[in-house]
């Protein structure tokens, strides 16, 4: 009996040699079916990304920027009015679209190092149709926002980028960057008026100091103003005119010269050039700051 059922068993397997394989195959399939969906979840969220991230990698603005103009309801996400600042979309499925405009996303992060002219925005529109330094960078075919300000009357060193990540980090104050002026002041300070900008003064939006300060000495002195370098970390509002104000002083000219060890250099007005990623590296290469005993004023 048992030699019958054993013949019978390889006649089957001989007239159907796939009969046994049938099941486990299943089985495997099924196995890779629940690996595949394990895997495709977390790549789903993955993609999603917040709402002010994908305008600044975009180079709508920077995320800051891209905050004001949620909550101002400039912002469409399929179609429907955004107000929530921690809102995520999937940049692969969602459309967006600022203030009438389809965004997409742009992967070529470009950076310039601009010197603005006195009389022109920070801005990339001015609704009072002063200009901006829109307009000065219209050939690039890239839509890029300033990395911090320049004020209207002040003039020098200003980065544009359409990386948004790039504008805050160099704008953080935890980063605590050097941003280096040259100042033309009515007047000639003493020794202790420039030690008080070295010890902080109080101005609108809390207490500042500046990290190092000279006078320029100059083959054509003048008796009605000075010339001064001054290196500061914060970035307040108007800031270096207010601590010049708060020791009784009002500033002529303004020019930014340098940001961390990235120099103007001898770049005119009005003109641009593009950052290298040795150059990028020089804004977040500092020097140490000197001591107070070694920076003091000296006549």
């Amino acid at each position: 009996m048992t030699h019958s059922n054993s013949r019978k068993e390889k006649a089957t397997m001989r007239s159907n040699p796939f009969k046994r394989a049938r099941k486990p195959r299943r089985r495997a399939k099924k196995a890779n079916s629940d690996s595949a969906s394990r895997h495709v979840e977390p790549q789903l969220k993955g993609s999603e990304v917040r709402l002010n991230k994908f305008l600044a990698d975009c180079g709508v603005s920077s995320r800051r920027k891209a905050d004001e103009l949620i909550e101002s309801g400039l912002v469409k996400v399929n179609g429907k009015q955004v107000f929530e600042l921690g809102r995520k979309i999937d940049p692969q499925m969602d459309q967006v679209v600022v203030d009438g405009k389809k965004i997409g996303k742009m992967d070529q992060k470009i950076y310039i190092m601009l010197n603005k002219p006195q009389g022109v925005l920070s801005t990339m529109n001015d609704p009072k149709g002063r200009p901006t330094v829109a307009e000065l960078i219209e050939k690039i075919p890239y839509r890029l926002f300033p990395v911090g300000r320049l004020d209207w009357d002040s003039e020098g060193l200003l980065l544009m980028t359409n990386d948004g990540d790039f504008s805050q980090k160099v704008t953080h104050p935890k980063e605590k960057i050097p941003k280096t002026y040259l100042v033309k002041v009515d007047g000639q300070p003493t020794p202790d008026h420039l030690n008080k900008l070295l010890n902080g003064v109080s101005i609108i939006g809390g207490r500042v100091k500046a990290q190092e300060i000279e006078k320029i000495r100059s083959k054509k002195k003048s008796s009605k103003y000075d010339w001064i370098r001054i290196t500061i970390t914060e970035g307040k509002y108007r800031q270096i005119r207010q601590m010049f104000a708060k020791i009784g002083f009002d500033v002529m000219k303004l020019q930014r010269v340098s940001i961390g060890e990235l120099r103007l250099g001898n770049l005119n007005r009005g003109e641009f050039v593009f950052l290298t990623p040795l150059s990028i590296q020089k804004i977040f290469r500092t020097r140490p700051v000197r001591s107070k005993a070694t920076s003091k004023f000296r006549d």
